[in-house]
């Protein structure tokens, strides 16, 4: 009865496609969101969360919507491998990056906003009538 919830043309979609669909789906909606965030964020730091959110949230989810629909077993202990191999490297990564901008001189507590510059003196206008 769940099993034909929706026709397509390759036949009914099954649970583990629904399944599939939404960590595949979700997965790609925090890669991106992690992209935008390495691009926009200010700081060092703001943008090494985005970029581990990229690693954990957004592969980590692909990779288990792929493994909901490979059918061969060796593949999925593959994909399981790379997603085993992704989370015991990323934090280390990220660590290890962390340390080496704090020990390169970037300040965790200051703030990572530019200022902005006070506007300009504007030049005083020369009437040429007064001279």
């Amino acid at each position: 009865m769940m099993e034909a919830v929706l026709q397509t043309m390759a036949g009914p979609l099954t649970v583990a496609d629904w399944i599939s669909w939404f960590c595949i789906g979700s997965g790609v909606f925090f890669a991106f969101t992690g992209a935008v965030a390495i691009l926009r964020l200010p700081g060092v730091f703001s943008r090494m969360h985005g970029a581990g959110m990229i690693d954990t949230m957004g592969l980590g989810l692909i990779l288990t919507g792929l493994m909901v629909q490979a059918e061969e077993p060796i593949v999925i202990v593959k994909l399981a491998l790379i997603l085993a191999f992704v989370f015991f490297t990323s934090p280390t990564t990220t660590f290890a990056l962390a340390r080496a901008a704090i020990h390169g001189g970037v300040d965790p507590a200051a703030d990572p906003t530019p200022k902005a510059d006070p506007a300009p003196a504007q030049p005083e206008e020369t009437d040429p009538s007064r001279t």
